[in-house]
């Protein structure tokens, strides 16, 4: 598993092994369809932000921190999800994480560091997650970790930064210290559609596309009364309050951890400040918290819950009779990229 990577004969081992850790990292980045060229681990533009902050970890002969905004809480949509906690599609991407801190400790003693800062909280009230869903599905999560001995990932979120707010008051002090206008964030979309782009305006494009749709999906679910339409521009304006409120999470996060390197679940250009990665094989916007796992001859693939039970895959659950996972059986296949 260990990724190849080319040096400069005058480079000190510490940077070498900067360098080596970067690249497995960056073995499992994820980039935008149309920067997909740029594949290569030791490109120096792609590794320019996050480079000196290994290599300066590397140096003090301490583990290397990772943090990574996701794991918010599941999909409120019942046609995607199982359920309201954690279930086998989480396990896959912690078992992933383990792994990979696992193989750097290999040949880094003091291994790296990944913080899951779970970001439901920020959001919950826009994208209609119940408050008390987001603390089931915080702590069910952190149990998982233990309980898969993960000693190298971690949780952060908003109730530990927070202490003594409740959920209102904690969303208010952080856009009040760290929110950016609405207008402001406006204009780098519609920026971002532009040949002229900059990476972080592109970043705010692709983010904006891709939550609104999102968005879109988890308000249709049965029951629903609204046009189509009117969903579709709730979506959008969803979309907008999400971003802003991520964004300001994000501002946290770099205050509260300076020396980390920032990863992101969302496609990435070579040239920016965060470093996209997969969390589960080759899905390229399928996340745990948005759909189900299903086990196929050829290994573990994501899908929207009807999607599974339309194929005929058969519920799995798990030792104590809550729902984990689905199962394909007998002749039938996905047409789905392999975990």
């Amino acid at each position: 598993m260990d990724a190849a990577i080319e040096v400069a004969p005058s480079e000190s081992l510490s940077r070498l092994t900067a360098r080596r850790i970067l690249a497995d990292v960056m073995r499992y980045r994820r980039v935008p369809g149309a920067h997909d060229t740029c594949g290569d681990r030791g490109c120096e533009k792609c590794s320019s932000w996050h480079l000196p902050k290994i290599a300066a970890a590397v140096t003090a002969e301490r583990p290397v921190s990772f943090v990574l905004p996701a794991f918010p809480g599941k999909s409120p949509n019942p046609e995607k999800v199982l359920g309201t906690l954690p279930d086998f599609a989480e396990r896959l991407s912690l078992r992933f994480l383990g792994e990979l801190a696992a193989t750097v400790k290999r040949y880094y003693a003091p291994g790296i560091k990944i913080i899951l800062c779970s970001d439901g909280r920020v959001f919950s009230d826009v994208v209609g997650m119940k408050e008390s869903d987001v603390t089931a599905y915080q702590i069910e999560l952190d149990r998982m970790i233990e309980e898969m001995e993960l000693a190298d990932v971690s949780t952060f979120n908003l109730d530990d930064h927070y202490r003594g707010l409740d959920f209102v008051a904690m969303r208010d002090a952080l856009m009040q210290r760290y929110g950016s206008p609405l207008a402001s964030l406006r204009n780098k979309v519609r920026e971002g559609a532009k040949a002229t782009a900059t990476a972080e305006e592109q970043e705010a494009n692709r983010m904006y596309r891709g939550i609104t749709r999102f968005m879109y999906e988890d308000s249709l679910f049965p029951g629903q009364t609204k046009t189509k339409s009117g969903l579709q521009t709730e979506a959008r304006a969803k979309a907008y309050e999400v971003i802003r409120r991520s964004n300001a999470w994000t501002e946290l996060i770099a205050e509260f951890f300076p020396s980390s390197v920032r990863l992101s679940i969302h496609p990435q250009s070579c040239d920016s400040k965060k470093l996209g990665i997969r969390l589960v094989g080759d899905e390229s916007w399928m996340t745990p918290w948005h759909g189900v796992a299903v086990e196929t001859r050829d290994g573990y693939v994501l899908l929207k819950r009807s999607e599974a039970e339309a194929s005929g895959a058969e519920l799995v659950r798990d030792a104590g009779g809550r729902p984990s996972h689905y199962r394909l059986v007998g002749e039938a296949r996905l047409a789905q990229r392999r975990v």
